[in-house]
């Protein structure tokens, strides 16, 4: 097996684990406490904010599976998805707490990232239209 299998399989699992450890408390937050995570108190916006941090982390290692050669591109992307995650689990949780201030501004950054990550994909794609043939 070559190095690049195994990191590449290593990407895969990780991605794979952090999705699942990442969307289980972000849909369902008193399943995964009671299942794996019983630390009192119980606290679902925490368990929200922690789906969306696996989320992205997990999204980010598939992500560098796609995108192989632009590592700004998959930050970028990762990143933004957790933090939309993130902007998501405060909508959600609004009675639990927070400000619409905050959940404003995370949703700002996180559009910010997610922007940067299409501006980053749309420049690399018009470098490849502009090399000319192999």
């Amino acid at each position: 097996m070559s190095r690049t299998y195994l990191l590449h399989a290593l990407a895969g699992a990780g991605a794979a684990a952090f999705l699942a450890t990442g969307l289980w408390p972000f849909f369902d937050a008193f399943s995964f406490y009671e299942d794996v995570a019983e630390f009192p108190p119980y606290n679902a916006h925490f368990l929200h904010d922690v789906g969306a941090f696996q989320v992205g982390l997990g999204a980010t290692l598939a992500l560098a599976l796609v995108w192989r050669t632009d590592a700004l591109l998959v930050a970028l992307a990762g990143s933004g998805i957790g933090a939309a995650f993130h902007v998501v689990a405060h909508i959600a949780d609004d009675d639990k707490g927070g400000t619409d201030a905050q959940t404003i501004s995370l949703g700002v950054f996180a559009a910010l990232l997610l922007a940067g990550a299409a501006w980053q994909r749309a420049r690399g794609r018009a470098d490849e239209r502009s090399r000319p043939p192999v």
